[in-house]
């Protein structure tokens, strides 16, 4: 595979990792097995436990296993045709799929923002 398909893949893989990621991580669909999550990373019993259910409350953790299971199943590797090629393309989605859910943030963030100031806007010229 030469490398503009690679990276086509590359950077077409990783928006449902990031997706999957943020779903999970931030979404209301799954709160109630998120704060499950929370609460056994935060008072579970042993190390391995707490760092366990640390894993699916932190986008950036959660994509790295996101990113696992679409390399077993697209077997993706990039820029060498061996296991380097997988821990590469591991990597490599990883960081995209985290840059597109920085992203993703920021707009959430702005639209917020723009929503919260057309709204005392509003009980400003209500209020006149």
């Amino acid at each position: 595979m030469d490398i503009s398909t690679q990276l086509f893949w590359l950077f077409t893989m990783a928006l449902p990792i990031g997706c999957i990621a943020w779903t999970v991580t931030h979404e209301e669909v799954f709160r109630e097995p998120r704060e499950y999550c929370v609460n056994c990373s935060k008072n579970g019993k042993t190390l391995l436990r707490r760092k366990f259910f640390y894993l699916f409350t932190c986008e950036y953790c959660f994509s790295h296993y996101v990113t696992v299971v679409f390399l077993l199943f697209t077997k993706f590797q990039l820029l060498l045709p061996d296991w380097r090629g997988y821990a590469i393309a591991g990597f490599a989605l990883v960081f995209v799929a985290n840059f597109y859910m920085s992203i993703f943030a920021l707009l959430r963030q702005a639209i917020k923002k723009e929503k919260t100031e057309i709204e005392v806007l509003q009980k400003e010229v209500g209020q006149d």
